[in-house]
């Protein structure tokens, strides 16, 4: 296969379903939602046999236990993979929306429309329910997608492609409104996410070195996050009962996800009262803890932690943990060591939570809830296509407006400039 040339077909023809994508009406999306849906539930044992088949390869490849935990389907996530397009499908569609309107003194009317980004490419490792969150929300923001899996979930993805494609057309819509490319081959990336003529905007989904790869290299606007080091703030003025709850979820809820909690930051006055009975919490799920001198005054068995250990995103049953003497010395922590992704405080204090919501420079920031919330799905987005932790057009998670833009619109009844 020629790649170039492949890929280029590829790129007409999502640009040609962009055009259709973007008229369509909110029935049709619907009803191909609907049908995708539906799909996906009848051919469920296809698709566990397929990821089976990814899953033998991962496995004799050496794919590390995160990725093996992202990339593994069961019938409750073909359930919720479902779930999220029926409930994609029951969002107030965006496209077309017109407000702000204004008069101006010459009579014109100015305001703002709502409209498709146009064609998305998505790149992403594992994971192959993202394929189908990615296709329903792209489908149902009017625009055209180009996806792109790894190589470790190929089987399954060109199996959930099958479905998406043949939900469309149930829906009178174009098949090539999303596309999963065909090959494995690494060169396909690359001419992806440099063909300005086809693709608005690339979405990458995945470890540090991909995003930061498709970053350095893209010639189209790019969508990110680069790590999720998330940390819980356990203030003085914390509930004990939510702070051990809360801590505990953040980190041991799931490993692998980029909303998991990897540095936890105590207060100096409630240490000694909430770590204890939290590392036994931990201890018992086999969580290895990593701590400041201050922390190990209080935990002997943890791990002395280093200056790279706040840096660090684990994805691991592995927790950091600093004793602080405020609120100030939290927020400069998480402003300094932090990703911008997700980070929260425990108080009972409203005035320092203000302040914490206000100072602390992240995507999401929580107050009194597990970080592990910050998800597409828990926002009442439907689904996510990724994370955001730019700080234009899109941050936190990207739901269907954070697939659009707005463009301006005019209404007048002959008005000339004078």
């Amino acid at each position: 296969m020629d790649i170039k040339t492949y890929m280029q077909a590829v790129g007409r023809n999502a640009r040609a379903a962009s055009r259709a994508m973007a008229k369509a009406d909110t029935g049709a999306k619907n009803r191909a939602l609907s049908a995708i849906a539906s799909a996906i539930e009848r051919d469920a044992a296809q698709l566990l046999a397929a990821n089976a088949q990814d899953m033998v390869q991962a496995r004799a490849d050496g794919l590390e236990p995160a990725l093996l935990d992202r990339l593994q389907l069961t019938e409750k996530t073909i359930a919720t993979m479902a779930e999220g397009l029926r409930q994609i499908a029951t969002l107030p569609d965006p496209i077309g929306n017109m407000g702000d309107f204004k008069y101006q003194p010459s009579g014109i009317q100015v305001g703002k429309m709502r409209v498709p980004l146009g064609v998305i490419g998505i790149i992403y490792e594992a994971r192959p329910n993202v394929t189908a969150d990615a296709a329903g929300l792209c489908i149902k923001s009017g625009n055209a997608t180009i996806l792109r899996g790894g190589k470790e979930a190929f089987h399954c993805n060109q199996a959930i492609a099958r479905l998406v494609q043949e939900g469309l057309e149930v829906a009178g819509l174009p098949a090539t409104a999303v596309q999963v490319v065909e090959t494995q081959n690494r060169a396909a990336v690359g001419e992806l996410i440099t063909m300005t003529e086809f693709v608005d905007v690339i979405v990458p989904r995945g470890g540090k070195g991909l995003i930061a790869r498709i970053a350095a290299d893209a010639r189209v606007p790019v969508i990110k996050h680069l790590d999720g080091i998330c940390h819980v703030y356990i203030d003085d003025e914390a509930d004990p009962d939510k702070a051990i709850r809360i801590s505990d979820n953040a980190k041991t809820h799931r490993y692998s996800p980029c909303n998991t909690m990897e540095t936890l930051l105590v207060n100096s006055n409630v240490a000694d009262v909430i770590l204890p009975p939290l590392a036994d919490i931990y201890r018992s799920k086999g969580v290895e803890l990593r701590g400041c001198a201050a922390t190990r005054d209080i935990l002997p068995d943890a791990v002395a932690a280093t200056e790279e250990d706040w840096r660090t995103e684990y994805l691991a049953p592995i927790l950091s943990i600093r004793v602080v003497d405020d609120l100030d010395a939290a927020i400069d922590h998480i402003n300094t060591y932090g990703s911008h992704h997700t980070d929260a405080i425990v108080t009972e204090n409203y005035t320092k939570a203000r302040r914490f919501l206000r100072e602390v420079d992240s995507a999401s920031v929580m107050v009194n809830a597990s970080t592990r919330f910050a998800d597409g799905f828990e926002y009442g987005l439907g689904a996510e296509i990724g994370i955001s932790t730019d700080k234009i057009h899109a941050r936190g998670p990207v739901g269907l407006e954070g697939l659009t833009s707005e463009k301006w619109i005019v209404l007048g009844d002959g008005q000339v400039r004078n």
